[in-house]
């Protein structure tokens, strides 16, 4: 989650100062938690759909956002999971998000890029390939009006992101008020993270978040599938402590 401009080089600046700090263990990076995603290939490309009973997400759980990112804590109540998958040219996404309230950006704005959408709720996923660059990497969030935004974020430029960057991938999410659960599925194009082929046994880096409820961010739930353990800057773009990504 970035914020304007500012905050973007003040997160930067913030980083660089703290780089000694991060190789000093934090409390919660001796909860356990899974440090692989390992994504089954699909030889078709399906259309995107949001039914988690339907046959293209059959492969199952492949990760869980139920820890707070700050602290590695149990979230209760709003533990999400994501199903995923790969084919040739995209890797496919589906988020199942429990919820006690919503928190939204009205009216629905889901035909271009929303600005600070990460200021209502919405899922979060960040992918890298560069692993010699960590701070390189592509940010996509949704929310659960099908709002989005995609930006190619570098945490050593000044400005921090490029929002005119566009990825090309597919996003639709839906709202079950009456279960009190929303989902959302995305299909990202592979080479919209890497100028690379991607073949079996190919690794990126990355991380996938949901942040939710409504005030201001010092209140709000900030879920991570794998906690960056940071409490004293923003607690998603913590490259350091991202994932890995397997494509099987």
């Amino acid at each position: 989650m970035l914020d304007d401009l500012a905050r973007i080089f003040a997160l930067g600046m913030t980083n660089l100062l703290l780089l000694s700090a991060q190789d000093k263990p934090q409390a919660c990076e001796s909860i356990p938690t899974s440090d692989t995603v390992r994504l089954p290939h699909r030889s078709e490309p399906p259309a995107l759909n949001l039914d988690p009973a339907a046959a293209m997400w059959n492969s199952g759980v492949v990760a869980h956002m139920d820890r707070l990112c700050q602290t590695g804590q149990e979230a209760a109540g709003v533990q999400s999971e994501v199903r995923a998958f790969w084919t040739d040219t995209a890797i496919y996404l589906l988020f199942i998000c429990p919820y006690k309230v919503l928190n939204l950006f009205t009216p629905a704005q889901p035909d271009a890029p929303r600005n600070k959408l990460w200021d209502r709720d919405v899922v979060e996923i960040f992918l890298g390939s560069d692993w010699e660059h960590q701070r390189r990497y592509r940010e996509f969030e949704i929310a659960p009006t099908g709002d989005w935004i995609d930006l190619a974020i570098d945490l050593d430029k000044r400005s921090g992101n490029d929002r005119s960057w566009r990825s090309g991938w597919t996003t639709t999410a839906r709202i079950d008020t009456a279960h009190k659960v929303w989902y959302a599925a995305a299909r990202i194009p592979l080479r919209a993270i890497s100028d690379t082929p991607v073949v079996r046994g190919s690794r990126w880096r990355g991380n996938l978040y949901r942040i939710d409820g409504e005030g201001p961010d010092s209140v709000r739930s900030f879920l991570c599938w794998r906690p960056s353990c940071v409490t004293d800057r923003d607690p998603n773009h913590v490259p350091e402590r991202f994932g890995t990504f397997v494509f099987e």
